[in-house]
């Protein structure tokens, strides 16, 4: 379990970003630096977990596909309506934990981590979903 307490701590603490982007809006109201904030913020935390997916030599061709797959459309993203870059950006979320789990990896990960990683996605989900209702409906 050591090994993952560090683990689990920043994966908390990562969660805060996310959780101040949805409560400004609320407080402060809502703006377009805190959507995009929210936006890239999203990005950058989601490369990082499909980057996780990556194990250089070690994995088959199609285990290095699925750690591409959720940010290729990135760049591709800028051109739809902001709304659907978070829904897809919220889905490809859990897209990576459907990813981590059919890793042999995931078996040797203390379940505190695994759960963690459930909690986590779950809690990204909503504030996505929460940031698209609030961008549709900013007063």
């Amino acid at each position: 379990m050591e090994k993952f307490i560090n683990h689990i701590q920043l994966g908390y603490l990562g969660l805060l970003p996310f959780l101040g982007c949805v409560a400004w809006p609320l407080m402060f109201g809502s703006n377009s630096i805190n959507l995009e904030f929210f936006t890239f913020y999203s990005i950058a935390i989601l490369a990082f977990m499909a980057g996780n997916l990556w194990h250089a030599g070690m994995q088959s061709y199609s285990d290095a596909i699925k750690a591409v797959l959720p940010v290729i459309p990135v760049p591709f993203l800028s051109f739809l309506p902001v709304e659907w870059a978070l829904a897809w950006l919220g889905a490809s979320f859990w897209l990576v934990l459907i990813f981590e789990k059919a890793t042999v990896q995931w078996q040797t990960y203390h379940r505190d981590y695994q759960k963690m990683r459930f909690v986590l996605t779950s809690v990204v989900f909503v504030c996505h979903i929460l940031t698209i209702g609030m961008s549709l409906y900013p007063k």
